[in-house]
C-alpha cells in the first residue's frame, strides 16, 4: 500500500509571502520616515513654539482655561502637529509648555513687564 506524501512546504509559502510583504512595507515606511525626519522635527519645533506662545497669552493674559487654549491652537492651521500637541501650565512660574511627543518642546513664560516670551531653543 502506497502512502500519500504530504507537501509541507506548500502550506508555508503563503505565510512566507505575507511576511515578506509586511517586511517590505515596513522597510519602505521606515526609509520614508528617515528621509522626512528632519522636516518633521523642524515643523514640530515651530509648532511647539507657536503653541507655547499662543497658549501662554491665552492662559495668563486672557486668563482662560487651558482646554480653550488648545482649541485656539487647533484652529491655527498647524496641520497634524496641532493635534499631537500637549499643553501644560505652571501657575507658580506663569509658564506654559507645548510638547509634540518625541519631536519638540517649547516653553513661554509670562511677566507683567514683557508679556509672554519664548525661552531660547537648545541647538
Amino acid at each position: 500500500m502506497a502512502t500519500a506524501k504530504v507537501n509541507t512546504t506548500g502550506d508555508r509559502q503563503p505565510a512566507r509571502w505575507k511576511r515578506n510583504l509586511v517586511l517590505l512595507v515596513l522597510a519602505v515606511a521606515g526609509t520614508a520616515l528617515a528621509f522626512s525626519w528632519n522636516s518633521l522635527g523642524a515643523q514640530a519645533r515651530v509648532s511647539a513654539a507657536y503653541g507655547a506662545r499662543v497658549g501662554c497669552v491665552c492662559r495668563f493674559v486672557s486668563n482662560r482655561d487651558l482646554n480653550s487654549c488648545k482649541g485656539d491652537i487647533a484652529a491655527a492651521g498647524l496641520g497634524r502637529t496641532a493635534s499631537l500637541m500637549f499643553l501644560s501650565d505652571d501657575a507658580e512660574t506663569k509658564s506654559l509648555t507645548a510638547r509634540v511627543p518625541l519631536l519638540a518642546s517649547s516653553r513661554a513664560t509670562y511677566s507683567q513687564e514683557r508679556g509672554c516670551q519664548l525661552e531660547p531653543w537648545d541647538d
